[in-house]
């Protein structure tokens, strides 16, 4: 089955600006090809499978052609937006099958800023801070720790970031504990599901990039800050660039923290990206099982189940010569 979706027409950052704006970079056009195919070594029938492939629009990401191929031909394919706004696919089958192949394929603009400074208010240019009382009710969820921590081994680790006795620079705070987990810790590709606990990872010092992107988001939360998890993709230059990313030839996770003047700020702790250079928005959550890509369940035996393939190729199609104008303060966010 093949659907057309309709649609509206290794840089890090250096500092946290306080108000100037940036140029961006001439505009990238993105193409994504993600393809998932699971086997069965007997006939299975299908159940229930939801799917989020469809990108955020935002003012750095648009999404200008997607396609959605799926074999078998599901009965019906409806969709949605959950409750933090992402677009899902639901698809239910009749029959049997012995395979399920997902194919998406995606073109999109991509317009990271030069220097993807975020700019901070005043009052959150050094941290301790506060958010505003009117934003409390909807970060509340994002601030509150999902994990045990009963030793308090995360939140001694993440204040060793800290300066002692005095205000710590907001921007240097999260730098440095986005290049301390990108540094410290070994990256896996690990295809077996679920993800590990921020312990877990800190003990092993390894992890997948959804285990450091969870790492990353209950340190800030141990500290008071807004959290959330990003599922998408990234794009991994050419070798002869000299930029080299972990994390291509699959679906990526990072994580974005809520900062204040500056809204949703990405960061990547796998590459030790801050901004939206060379990443593909998809979807955001509280937390990696709220994000997963494509899910399901079918009826059948447990062995009947052969395994399943994934992959991602991301690709640029052609630059824009003209860069864009200066970021809109008004623009929407991610």
């Amino acid at each position: 089955m093949k659907t057309r979706l309709a649609s509206p027409g290794g840089s890090v950052i250096v500092g946290f600006s306080n108000g100037r704006k940036f140029d961006r970079e001439p505009m990238e056009i993105l193409t994504v090809t993600h393809i998932t195919t699971y086997a069965y070594s007997a006939p299975v029938r299908l159940g229930e499978h939801r799917m989020m492939l469809r990108p955020r629009d935002s003012n750095d990401q648009r999404l200008l052609e997607a396609t959605l191929e799926i074999e078998p031909r599901p009965q019906r394919l409806r969709w949605i937006h959950d409750v933090f706004d992402n677009c899902v696919a639901i698809a239910t089958f009749a029959g049997t099958t012995t395979s399920l192949r997902v194919e998406s394929n995606l073109t999109l603009e991509h317009t990271p800023l030069d220097e993807p400074e975020a700019v901070l208010e005043d009052r959150a240019r050094f941290y301790p801070f506060s958010y505003d009382r009117e934003e409390m009710p909807d970060l509340a969820r994002s601030i509150e720790q999902h994990y045990p921590d009963p030793s308090g081994e995360l939140d001694r680790w993440v204040r060793r970031f800290l300066d002692p006795g005095r205000p710590t620079a907001t921007g240097a705070l999260l730098m440095t504990l986005t290049y301390a987990i990108k540094e410290g810790m070994r990256y896996e590709r690990r295809t077996a599901k679920g993800t590990q606990s921020p312990l877990q990872t800190l003990a092993s010092k390894r992890g997948s990039c959804r285990d450091f992107a969870t790492l990353m988001m209950e340190a800030a939360r141990a500290i008071g800050l807004a959290a959330r998890f990003v599922s998408g993709y990234i794009y991994v230059p050419d070798r002869d660039s000299g930029e080299r990313h972990l994390g291509g030839g699959s679906t990526h996770a990072w994580c974005q923290i809520y900062l204040p003047g500056a809204g949703w700020v990405d960061f990547d702790p796998t590459n030790g990206i801050v901004g939206s250079r060379d990443l593909i928005r998809v979807a955001v959550a509280r937390e990696a099982s709220q994000a997963i890509p494509l899910h399901g369940h079918y009826f059948g035996n447990a062995a009947d189940e052969k395994g399943m393939a994934v992959s991602v190729v991301v690709r640029l199609r052609r630059p824009m010569a003209e860069p864009l104008a200066a970021l809109d303060s008004t623009g929407p966010g991610a």
